[in-house]
């Protein structure tokens, strides 16, 4: 009786005071305490510059923050660069439509020289690509006077003709050739194409690829020419590759693009011998006396 009782009270003392929880008599707590500790420092006269702090940064809450203003120096610089820009695709544009017509040139003298590995006269075929010769002639003219109004900048913008001037470099030398037997020298080629060492001149790089270039002809030349019946073309184009195959080992070449094309070179020698040794064997080629021994010790 007396626990049931007392279990009775108990339920009824807790229906009508409930206890609060503990995380919301924390919560009241913590805010309690804080706007008491907000109240002492803004009561304070020591405490000025708190006050100070509390009013501006609510000012500044009201409305947006303004933007921070660009360095006046950053500015310039910027549009300096974009004035410099501007004015290089400018420069690039004329150079590129000077290129153009330097490659439409370059495919009719090449057209032209195809010929000869048809068995066609070589002087009838030299002068027909030779009427291209004045043409580039001019368009380096071009060329020279976009690079001449900025000075110092020739390597900036090279790359925008030189792949180009290989090709046209190959083609001169290869009618040199075939005129002379001889090769093309770096001077004769400028004086080909109008350009000045001091001022816009023909790269040394661009004139050893294009002979580079010039060397990948030789093997079909020589095939055509022996099935033209002319024997005695092979030893001459051997003679001739070799010993610029010899003057090539004195550079010392990096492991470049230029490294690669003189490696090519020694399979264009390698074609020509394999041509000249298979004419000799037939009987076919006259004796050459001293000029077979020398190929041969060379070999």
């Amino acid at each position: 009786m007396r626990s049931a009782f007392r279990n009775a009270y108990v339920s009824l003392s807790r229906s009508l005071n409930p206890i609060p929880k503990s995380s919301s008599n924390s919560r009241s707590l913590r805010s309690i305490t804080a706007s008491v500790s907000l109240s002492f420092l803004l009561s304070c006269p020591q405490h000025q510059s708190f006050r100070s702090f509390c009013s501006s940064s609510s000012m500044t809450g009201a409305g947006d923050s303004p933007a921070p203003n660009s360095s006046p120096s950053l500015e310039k610089q910027f549009k300096e660069f974009r004035v410099q820009l501007e004015e290089s695709g400018t420069l690039r544009e004329k150079i590129r439509a000077v290129v153009v017509d330097i490659e439409s040139a370059t495919r009719l003298m090449h057209v032209s020289l195809l010929l000869v590995h048809q068995s066609r006269p070589i002087p009838e075929v030299l002068e027909e690509a030779k009427a291209q010769i004045g043409v580039l002639k001019g368009l380096y003219s071009q060329l020279a006077e976009i690079i001449r109004d900025c000075p110092g900048q020739y390597y900036r913008y090279h790359g925008d003709w030189r792949s180009e001037t290989q090709t046209v470099v190959s083609l001169i030398a290869f009618m040199h050739w075939l005129e002379t037997g001889n090769l093309l020298a770096h001077s004769e080629a400028e004086e080909k194409l109008g350009l000045n060492s001091s001022e816009f001149g023909l790269d040394i790089e661009d004139y050893l690829i294009g002979v580079c270039f010039m060397s990948n002809e030789m093997p079909r030349y020589v095939v055509n020419r022996v099935t033209a019946g002319d024997y005695d073309c092979p030893r001459n184009v051997l003679k001739f590759l070799t010993d610029l195959h010899a003057a090539f080992r004195m550079l010392n070449l990096r492991n470049d693009f230029l490294r690669k094309k003189f490696d090519g070179m020694k399979y264009d020698l390698r074609r020509v011998e394999e041509v000249y040794y298979d004419v000799k064997i037939r009987g076919l080629a006259a004796n050459g006396g001293t000029a077979d021994q020398g190929l041969e010790g060379q070999s």
